[in-house]
């Protein structure tokens, strides 16, 4: 039977993409206020940036119950006795941790491999792709749980916001103490480094930011799959994949949205990019901040 997979809301693939390779999205909670929501199936992704603009209260998120897990698995090990679990990273959300409860509560004959992608967004979401994808070609549990294991070190997000408010005030932001304050026209430039948020630049301008973000993937070498996504401009972001097609064909570029729960802590304004270089970690010169 063909190996199954499970990953979680924050990897922001589209409904598309995710029923195409049959990847199974467990949601994430957004609350505002005493109102919950589950991330992309009660709330969509445009009623949640309607509310997150125009209203006064900042949304909060919570990982899945393991029992949402435990049901997903329980359902999927009807189908086949094999299941790869992908996760945002265990350094942002509780989401892996409640993923491996739940692992260990199936009483169905069915194997589940759990991988911290140490990643979110579309970088966890191309880790999750490219299992998919081998999933449907008949590859080996043992192979993609291999595979994705060894693509996670060459993942690579960045992406630049127009403020580090909504990061600093949900608390995701690690060592961001030099970048908060108000500084006129700076746009931060954040990267994921070993599974946490880091600024990783600054610069005068968003122009010049989006230069930036492109002198980096220009930087690598070999990619084997490329992803855009924005949380409240699709212009923008289209027009940043045309950029990026110099560097790998506009075709195979992955383009999305952010949902509510990255959202939450990018806020309105943000453009993200990923990748997965082919070769070895280290193969990019790292640019120091400026």
């Amino acid at each position: 039977m063909t190996v199954r997979v499970v990953t979680d809301s924050t990897a922001d693939l589209p409904t598309q993409v995710a029923e195409e390779l049959g990847i199974v999205v467990v949601p994430l909670h957004i609350h505002f206020g005493e109102e919950t929501f589950q991330d992309g199936v009660t709330i969509s992704t445009e009623g949640f940036y309607n509310l997150l603009t125009t209203g006064d209260i900042l949304p909060k998120t919570s990982a899945p119950s393991s029992g949402m897990f435990l049901e997903t698995y329980e359902r999927l090990a009807q189908e086949t006795d094999e299941i790869i679990s992908i996760h945002i990273s265990t350094k942002l959300s509780a989401t892996y941790a409640s993923a491996l409860v739940a692992r260990d509560g199936v009483e169905a004959p069915c194997r589940i491999e759990m991988v911290d992608s140490l990643s979110a967004s579309i970088g966890l979401g191309l880790l999750v792709v490219q299992a998919a994808k081998m999933a449907r070609g008949g590859a080996k549990l043992d192979d993609i749980v291999r595979a994705t294991e060894a693509a996670v070190p060459r993942t690579q997000l960045f992406g630049v916001v127009d403020t580090l408010e909504y990061l600093h005030k949900g608390g995701r932001i690690g060592r961001a103490a030099t970048f908060l304050g108000s500084m006129l026209n700076v746009k931060p430039i954040i990267g994921v480094r070993e599974g946490i948020v880091h600024p990783i630049e600054r610069v005068r301008g968003r122009e010049r930011a989006l230069d930036r973000i492109c002198e980096r993937v220009a930087g690598f070498t070999s990619i084997t799959s490329l992803a855009v996504a924005h949380t409240t401009t699709e212009a923008e972001m289209e027009q940043f994949a045309s950029r990026l097609s110099q560097f790998f064909p506009i075709d195979e570029i992955l383009r999305t949205r952010c949902g509510a729960t990255l959202g939450t802590y990018l806020g309105p304004g943000t453009l993200v990019v990923a990748l997965i270089e082919e070769e070895s970690p280290g193969s990019q010169i790292e640019t120091p901040a400026h």
